[in-house]
């Protein structure tokens, strides 16, 4: 067994590295083209977020590691996250134009794509900064087809009346010229913006004719002629505070069961909030979250108990709320640890893995768990520790495949918002039943110690030991004992720098790896966010086999 300080010591290191991982994001691409971008007399791609955003409110940046192992920039040439305009929950995207000018690569797709989905479940006003020189032409063919997909998703957020607005500062040309195109409101920086379907280059090829930047798709021209540009902007600054206007002007009304304005940083110290004309707060968790980091162990075999970890997170003793934790089915199916708590006042029930192992009795107390969540309409938080279903023929003949079932069934039913943390080992069906990527949680987040992949390393690479001695000994052939443990080292390596969560999160299979003690801080905001839809339970289920 590993010691706290052990623990504690690894994590440390682990962050450390998440910091150098996101220090290589922020640089965008890298100081040279940050100095000559400011010599134009422009702002960052996080400047402009900064500007935007209410003085000393959060920003929750989403998957700030995409690309990463890919031969594209970490961070895919594109800033998204959740932020507050003007008392407004918006969803925000910024290009940044340091790397390779802001070009979309297939990777820019697929993180954008990821943006527009959550501000669709959670009923988001989505806010573009826009300076792009369109797609990645060398990658053209990874991007052209599935990236038709982002200006359909512009015009169905408005038909579901969820504002779109385009701030453009630079180029948005072919494709993107869409952008502002199919935005609900435009601002255009004068001199700045450069907007048309063809650039004086292609024109020129295409029909002979001789034209200019601003002739052609310059804020002015669209702001006077063309109609394209609804407000004309002086500079960047100029633009951005217009766009705060438009956004204070939007009229937006939450539709959640609850509404909590105030900057996380008053909700952080615990200062009432005012919802519906009732008051309502929170304590502060009762166990220091700085204690999470000695709670992972080194070895992920190693199991640690989970309610140190709820106690971390979630809202202490207070006057309103006696127990901070009320535990379901404590005495039942105890690899799996199933209960009720508030987190920043708000209700959520949680599911945790305890031992590693799900067998019958965890499946089926989960199931009847999501069951009551969605009666009551509680949204759902998985911290993920498990290698996944427990095997062998006891357990098969027990219908543990009948119970996993039922738990899949239940999660992928469900219809209260999801939030997901990673927090150890999430393996095999395991992470389907915890409510993975592949079941669409609300949010998906990961901690440094994090590992998916459909099993562990070394029981991948026994079980291609397995079949490939089988294979041989059937062929009457003998078995290459040198040749299968070079095989093995090579398939467990393999699967474990796949299963790391940098390589998780570079694929978009999570929306950030995250310090363990800002868990409760994060949760904080993606339950404030999900609160901008209807909270509503499943009404029916599917046939639960039995």
């Amino acid at each position: 067994m590993s010691s706290a300080t052990e623990r504690r010591e690894a994590m440390l290191e682990k962050l450390a590295d998440l910091d150098a991982q996101h220090a290589v994001a922020v640089a965008g691409g890298g100081q040279k083209y940050v100095d000559r971008h400011h010599a134009r007399g422009k702002l960052t791609a996080r400047e402009r977020i900064e500007l935007l955003l209410d003085p000393g409110s959060a920003f929750l940046e989403l998957s700030p590691l995409a690309g990463w192992g890919s031969d594209f920039a970490v961070g895919a040439s594109v800033v998204t996250g959740i932020g507050v305009v003007e008392g407004v929950e918006c969803l925000v995207t910024a290009n940044d134009p340091t790397v390779k000018g802001g070009a979309s690569n297939p990777w820019t797709v697929k993180k954008v794509f990821r943006a527009s989905q959550i501000a669709e479940e959670n009923n988001l006003p989505t806010v573009s900064l826009v300076e792009s020189g369109g797609a990645d032409l060398p990658t053209q063919k990874e991007i052209f087809i599935p990236g038709g997909k982002l200006f359909r998703d512009l015009t169905r957020a408005s038909a579901r009346r969820q504002p779109t607005i385009a701030l453009v500062f630079g180029n948005s040309t072919a494709g993107g010229a869409y952008v502002p195109g199919m935005s609900d409101y435009t601002v255009f920086v004068r001199g700045g913006a450069k907007v048309f379907l063809g650039g004086p280059p292609l024109v020129k090829m295409a029909t002979g004719e001789e034209s200019d930047d601003e002739s052609l798709g310059g804020a002015e021209m669209h702001a006077r002629v063309s109609g394209l540009a609804d407000y004309l902007a002086e500079d960047e600054h100029d633009a951005i505070r217009i766009g705060r206007r438009i956004v204070a002007r939007l009229n937006r009304r939450r539709r959640g069961a609850q509404a909590d304005l105030r900057p996380l940083d008053a909700r952080h110290a615990g200062v009432p909030a005012t919802t519906g004309g009732s008051q309502f707060g929170f304590a502060e968790p009762d166990a220091d979250p700085d204690g999470l980091l000695d709670l992972i162990p080194t070895d992920l075999k190693e199991p640690f108990d989970p309610r140190e970890v709820i106690v971390r997170i979630v809202d202490g003793t207070s006057e309103r709320n006696a127990r901070p934790f009320d535990e379901f089915k404590p005495l039942y199916g105890t690899s799996l640890v199933t209960g009720w708590a508030e987190l920043h006042g708000r209700p959520i029930g949680i599911l945790a893995n305890a031992q590693g192992v799900l067998f019958s009795e965890e499946a089926q107390k989960a199931t009847q768990f999501i069951q009551l969540a969605n009666q009551s309409h509680t949204p759902l938080l998985f911290l993920h520790n498990t290698t996944g279903y427990m095997v062998g023929k006891e357990y098969e003949q027990g219908g543990i495949i009948k119970h996993g079932a039922q738990m899949i069934n239940a999660v992928s039913n469900s219809t209260v918002p999801h939030l997901s943390v990673i927090m150890g080992a999430s393996y095999g069906a395991g992470n389907y039943g915890m409510n993975g990527r592949a079941y669409d949680p609300r949010f998906l987040f990961t901690w440094p110690s994090a590992k998916s992949a459909v099993m562990g390393p070394a029981q991948l690479a026994g079980v291609l030991s397995i079949v490939a001695r089988a294979a041989a000994e059937a062929k009457g052939q003998a078995y290459d004992e040198e040749g299968d443990a070079g095989m093995r080292a090579m398939v467990e390596q393999m699967v474990e720098e796949q299963s790391l969560p940098y390589a998780l999160s570079g694929m978009l299979y999570d929306d950030g790896v995250i310090d363990p003690r800002d868990t409760r801080t994060v949760l904080a905001i993606c339950l404030s966010v999900i609160e901008n839809a209807p909270i509503k339970g499943a009404e029916g289920y599917g046939v639960f086999r039995t």
